[in-house]
């Protein structure tokens, strides 16, 4: 093209109705609304977030997995029963199932979870019936609340196992070989109502029959059972020695060494006596079972 060029706006004649210069105030118009949008634009741009320091990134990386845990974690999550509490005792029972014990090979007893307690039922004709803790235990303490039948002879079996071949030498009657395999035997907590024995230690087909003197004495008796009403008990066996307590009373002290020789460890047992065929039925019901371990 010749020389022609666009005249600077100043420059062009202003005169109304001129196509030139209408065009050129259309643009310059449309420049200036323009520079003036991008201007506010800017102005008005928000402030950005400021980066995050060294020192904030750990603090925001710890909020994000706590986070993360607390949606993984259900609300109602809870510790089982069999779980050791902070003084080292653990829970036998959980209340609602038997889990965690299983019952003796002779007897036909029967064991159920009534009421949040474990419930041992007689059986016409049956032998002594015992519902056993698949563990065992050396030293320890003990502590069950129990409420028998007044008609109905109970223990609680500590450091007990079923009987061997080799167990059955001199566990017989008046120490003669037994012939009662597979029988649950060794020193038991005596249960019953009183005035009776109760808290007493009983050598449980052991052929030995009582182990704590007291009882030996046929006139002699205590009161500390509530017949009819939960009793608390407490055992402790440390080494040949076992001390019992009915209701925070103390009741036996006994230290055995035989004992101890030939069950230095072994099972619990919750004892429901056999009955003549002619009576019954009774019942007996342990709660709040649990157990802490002495390792001295």
């Amino acid at each position: 093209m010749s020389g022609t060029a666009f005249p600077h706006p100043s420059a062009v004649d202003r005169t109304p109705g001129t196509p030139i210069l209408t065009a050129m105030k259309r643009i310059y118009s449309l420049i200036t609304l323009v520079g003036a949008g991008l201007f506010l634009g800017a102005c008005e741009k928000p402030e950005s977030a400021p980066e995050a320091t060294p020192e904030d990134a750990p603090a925001a990386e710890e909020a994000t997995q706590e986070e993360s845990a607390q949606e993984e974690t259900p609300e109602s999550a809870a510790a089982p029963s069999n779980e050791s509490s902070g003084d080292g005792w653990v829970s036998l029972f959980d209340g609602e199932t038997l889990d965690g014990w299983h019952p003796s090979t002779i007897g036909t007893a029967t064991y159920s979870v009534v009421d949040g307690a474990i419930r041992g039922e007689t059986a016409k004709g049956s032998p002594n019936t015992f519902l056993i803790s698949d563990g065992e235990y050396a030293d320890f303490e003990l502590e069950f609340e129990v409420k028998v039948h007044d008609n109905l002879n109970s223990g609680c079996q500590i450091r007990s196992r079923e009987k061997t071949e080799e167990d059955l030498a001199g566990t017989g009657r008046n120490g003669e070989d037994a012939k009662d395999t597979g029988r649950f035997f060794g020193p038991q907590v005596e249960i019953e109502s009183s005035p009776g024995q109760s808290g007493y230690i009983y050598g449980e087909a052991t052929g030995r029959g009582w182990l704590s003197p007291e009882p030996r004495e046929k006139s002699h008796s205590h009161d500390l059972v509530k017949n009819g009403e939960w009793n608390q008990f407490r055992v402790v066996a440390r080494g040949p020695r076992i001390q019992t307590f009915i209701n925070g009373e103390q009741v036996a002290d006994l230290t055995d060494e035989a004992i101890h020789d030939s069950h230095s460890k072994g099972h619990l047992g919750l004892q429901v006596h056999g009955i003549p065929k002619d009576k019954g039925p009774y019942d007996v019901s342990w709660r709040n079972i649990r157990i802490r371990e002495i390792s001295e």
